[in-house]
């Protein structure tokens, strides 16, 4: 038996030779030999390449009915689900969490061809990890389940929290074709109830005894409840990914019940056909671009409209009705002078040599609302932005999407759950209703430009256009 209170001869020998080295180099070769030993001790342990197993999508899509059995349970804590095969990994790993109660709060990630910790599996990796960059995989949002399983017998592994290690296998038991109105999700049967959060990753049934009420509990309907929730189910609504992750984080924060409500209502609303009201409503727009064809408009020398286009654009834009003041130097009429700059940012105007004239998009789209409509709804979010003014868009469109026309943007009830979420404003204050008005990718500029005219502080009643166009911009892309 070995005594690691002693070396062996050997061992000893080598230290002795070691030593012996290291008095030999000079103070210059130190960096250079532990340089060496770093790379032979990173070359050891590297990572050895996965064997790539992800497969490819299905021409079809159909629905998996999977059995998922936490590994090491005694007695089986397992769900059988019907899943549809064209939700993207991310989406399945909410469905295992509305499954099995959790709620979320830790990592995860898939694996192909092993378990999620084999040095040689394919792996799928949550947000964080992907970001990270310490692992190789692939991000969950860019697989869909469909590539990683294709019939009877086919299986994926997961790892939810990597403190508590809960492992679990999804076997495929059957396929069939899916309809057009198969739910993303749906529990067809389960045995026993999960093992809570931060447990410790205890499976067995008198552990568990001691933290849950009643371990044998499943009930079939608070499964389905949960995967029916407005916010999850709005993936098959077909609302867009990064939209669908905000709303996903920030609902734990939500105590008003203000995000399901609208996620609900969003979830039943059908796309408005506007007709003359769309034409009516990008009015502004339309004049901008219509002006900047014919005519162009020539700018000062310090850069602003000159007085008559100011007093001629403040005849079209709803902000400037009740706007206090003469109206005839772009400096003071900020309304006029931030939609202005908004076209540039949605890609329909553009400087040149003094002057502001359409871009190519711009005057194809001077004499087609609904075309506009749809460059709008694309551009609004396909810019780049930092992540507060991203949440911030995100939240606005899909508040403006989930209402009906003459409802006022909840910019009160957005300040709160941003703040809630993780914002603040300067000096560590909640964000409030002027942050909203001030981000700088034009969309309240949007907004405003769209919407009835509203006297006094700043506010927007939305017009069927803006709910329409917001609801554009949130599917996918």
């Amino acid at each position: 038996m070995h005594d690691p209170g002693h070396e062996s001869p050997d061992a000893e020998g080598l230290r002795r030779q070691f030593e012996a080295m290291l008095a030999t180099l000079q103070p210059n070769e130190l960096p250079a030999l532990l340089n060496q030993l770093s790379r032979t001790a990173a070359d050891r342990f590297e990572r050895p390449p996965s064997v790539r197993h992800r497969k490819e999508p299905l021409a079809e899509t159909v629905v998996f009915r999977i059995r998922v059995d936490l590994d090491e349970a005694q007695p089986p804590i397992w769900r059988r689900l019907d899943v549809r095969s064209d939700v993207s990994l991310e989406d399945l790993h909410r469905i295992i969490q509305a499954a099995f109660g959790w709620l979320d709060y830790h990592l995860y990630r898939f694996a192909l061809g092993g378990s999620p910790f084999d040095r040689r599996s394919e792996l799928f990796l949550c947000p964080f990890d992907a970001q990270e960059g310490e692992e190789v995989g692939t991000p969950v949002a860019e697989v869909r389940l469909d590539e990683t399983l294709h019939e009877q017998g086919d299986a994926l592994r997961y790892v939810y929290d990597y403190g508590d290690s809960w492992e679990l296998t999804l076997l495929v038991e059957s396929v069939r074709e899916a309809s057009e109105d198969t739910p993303w999700a749906r529990c067809v049967d389960g045995r026993r109830a999960a093992p809570p959060e931060d447990c410790g990753g205890i499976a067995d049934a008198k552990s568990l005894a001691e933290i849950v009420d009643d371990p044998a509990h499943f009930d079939i309907d608070e499964v389905n409840a949960a995967l029916s929730d407005p916010i999850l189910s709005l993936v098959d609504a077909g609302i867009a990914a990064r939209l669908g992750h905000l709303l996903y984080r920030i609902q734990p924060f939500d105590e008003s019940g203000a995000l399901t409500a609208s996620a609900g209502r969003l979830a039943s609303s059908s796309t408005m056909g506007t007709g003359e009201q769309l034409e009516a409503d990008l009015n502004p727009y339309l004049w901008f671009l219509r002006r900047a064809r014919d005519e162009g408009f020539t700018l000062t020398s310090a850069g602003y409209l000159k007085p008559a286009d100011v007093v001629a654009a403040s005849k079209v834009l709803p902000t400037m009705k009740y706007f206090i003041g003469a109206k005839n130097r772009e400096v003071q009429s900020t309304p006029v002078l931030y939609f202005r700059e908004s076209l540039l940012r949605m890609g329909l105007l553009r400087k040149y040599k003094g002057c502001l004239l359409p871009t190519r998009p711009g005057t194809k789209l001077a004499d087609d609302p609904q075309a506009l409509a749809d460059h709008l709804a694309d551009r609004l979010l396909n810019q780049k932005m930092d992540r507060f003014t991203e949440d911030a868009s995100l939240l606005m469109l899909f508040f403006a999407a989930a209402s009906e026309p003459g409802d006022e943007m909840p910019l009160e009830t957005i300040g709160a759950l941003l703040t809630a979420y993780r914002w603040q404003g300067t000096d560590g204050r909640p964000i409030q209703k002027y942050d909203l008005y001030d981000l700088d990718n034009g969309i309240y500029e949007f907004f405003e430009a769209v919407s009835p005219p509203e006297r006094g502080l700043r506010g927007v009643t939305l017009s069927p256009t803006a709910i329409e166009i917001a609801r554009r911009a949130i599917r996918h892309r």
